[in-house]
């Protein structure tokens, strides 16, 4: 897929320390416990690689959730940046920060360099190579190069106080030079590092550009050539991966041998999948299965992530502001967290869920402008996707809701990889969608911009507001974090304004875990899952 796919930006200051979780080899937070670990483990993951694994868009998260990419640093429980393969940085005048990278190699066994790190971040801002761009890099102009031996500085247009956040994206992973290739197929057998054989590796369906030596784009692909505990070794299409152990990762070797990875869409499957004792792990467990798995088996993660009711507002009916007040005032989210999400979420209010605790002092309530009387409500599409299985669900509730205004509204439910385009195009009138409004770079400004800004890549709203990007732009001028904070949230109260979008629930993610398993990684910023303390 071609279009801008993003999930979502981080915070300065955010979630409080886990409870009940400690710190594994890697430096990660995981679920307590203790186990003898080396076999392999089985995970079924909820998204499938929609992108032929390319460690730019959405398929960059989940090569970080499975331990395969990571980048100079990376986000602590309190959501600040922790060096990774950085192990400092200090901040030039004029705009430069300079990193010292730690001594590491890469899963192909050469060395990460600050030359190879330079020319890793430097293909993630080329159009020719980064498909989809990085949302890290939405409106930021960034530069790097190698300035001693261990030593890179990374620069950018402005002035950029979030660069260390920025840069533990999972979009900005650094790979090793042979990952960019455009000769299909190169390099790709014999064993790997980790000691096992790789001579049938399936790479065909794993590198993002494996079509992009045909349409003029640089080929990239992070199977054997990052630098996490675990090394991408064969896919079946968009059904099953392996991995292995790498056995020269800096952080320690992992407990578990490898990872069996099943993609499967459909959540009761998944939890049947568990339950029956098929995978040891199942991400994103239904709110409604969760009552059937055993009690031990839940592990309930408290995330940054917001369920919202996204407004066409350039097309369609909702190009009218008076049509959005008014599908505004007739959307009543207060039901959503208790019936929908059984008390697995917080009803929404504001782009910003009370895990920021920066943010949790001032919730501004979502309205815009007064909805204008009217006779009649016009027709609309209204679309969201079934990998999160609650989603139907919350659709269908607003079906009812905005039937009862006036609207006359058909449902599409797609899976994600098939609905993202056309929603991104605004060929729907109303998307509802699930946002970790702090995935992708750290930094609640740097979302607000790829969402709701008219440059934004994210924008599911459409939104183009001379307010918003003017509001979104001061805020982006500040350095000091509270100063930086405060301004995100006027500009959070410039785009409810705008009508654009509804916040609906703030959610809590349900993961399965097998009773044998341990150092499972409960992330809220939805980064992780395995690392090198994970183990049955």
């Amino acid at each position: 897929m071609h279009s801008v796919r993003r999930r979502w930006a981080a915070a300065l200051l955010l979630v409080p320390l886990l409870t009940g979780c400690f710190a594994a080899r890697d430096g990660s937070p995981y679920d307590a416990g203790a186990g003898a670990g080396g076999g392999r483990l089985r995970v079924a993951m909820a998204f499938p690689p929609a992108e032929r694994f390319s460690p730019y868009g959405a398929d960059a998260t989940l090569l970080s959730r499975l331990g395969v990419t990571e980048g100079l640093t990376r986000l602590d429980g309190n959501g600040g940046a922790v060096p990774a393969l950085a192990e400092s940085w200090t901040r030039e005048s004029g705009g430069g920060w300079v990193f010292t990278l730690r001594e590491a190699r890469f899963q192909d066994g050469a060395e990460v360099t600050p030359a190879a790190v330079a020319g890793a971040l430097t293909h993630a801002t080329h159009a020719t190579h980064a498909d989809p761009a990085p949302a890290a890099l939405t409106g930021v102009r960034l530069t790097a190069e190698a300035v001693g031996e261990r030593r890179v500085r990374v620069t950018t247009g402005t002035a950029d106080s979030a660069l260390p956040l920025r840069l533990s994206s999972p979009s900005l992973a650094v790979l090793s030079p042979k990952a960019y290739r455009t000769k299909a197929g190169a390099d790709k057998s014999g064993a790997d590092k980790s000691g096992a054989d790789t001579s049938g590796t399936d790479t065909s369906g794993t590198a993002q550009a494996r079509s992009g030596a045909a349409n003029g784009k640089v080929a990239v692909d992070p199977a054997g050539t990052a630098t996490g505990p675990f090394t991408l070794a064969r896919t079946s299409g968009a059904t099953r991966a392996t991995l292995h152990r790498f056995a020269d990762y800096w952080g320690g070797l992992a407990h578990a041998s490898g990872l069996d990875v099943r993609f499967i869409v459909d959540g009761t499957a998944r939890t049947n999948a568990l339950r029956s004792g098929e995978v040891d792990i199942a991400e994103a467990v239904p709110v409604s299965q969760a009552a059937t798995l055993d009690q031990p088996t839940v592990r309930e993660v408290p995330t940054t992530r917001t369920t919202a009711l996204f407004l066409n507002t350039r097309s369609g009916p909702f190009a009218d502001p008076a049509v959005r007040a008014a599908a505004r005032e007739a959307v009543d989210a207060s039901a959503l967290a208790e019936d929908v999400y059984e008390g697995h979420a917080d009803t929404g209010r504001g782009l910003f869920g009370p895990a920021l605790t920066w943010a949790g002092g001032e919730r501004p309530r979502p309205t815009g402008r007064p909805a204008a009387k009217r006779a009649g409500n016009p027709a609309l599409t209204l679309a969201t996707y079934d990998n999160r299985p609650e989603l139907p669900e919350v659709a269908q509730v607003l079906q009812q809701q905005l039937r009862k205004a006036g609207f006359g509204v058909k449902l599409e439910v797609r899976e994600y990889s098939r609905l993202e385009g056309d929603a991104l195009a605004g060929k729907f009138d109303a998307v509802v969608a699930a946002r970790n409004t702090m995935l992708d770079t750290g930094d609640p400004v740097s979302y607000l911009a790829d969402d709701f800004t008219c440059d934004g890549g994210y924008n599911l709203a459409r939104v183009c507001d001379k307010a918003v990007d003017r509001a979104v732009a001061e805020a982006g001028a500040r350095a000091d974090d509270a100063a930086r904070h405060r301004a995100a949230l006027a500009a959070q109260t410039a785009v409810l304004r705008t009508d654009g979008v509804v916040p609906l629930v703030h959610q809590r993610i349900i993961h399965g875990v097998g009773a044998s398993v341990r150092g499972v990684i409960l992330d809220p910023y939805e980064r992780t899952l395995v690392g090198t303390g994970t183990r049955r």
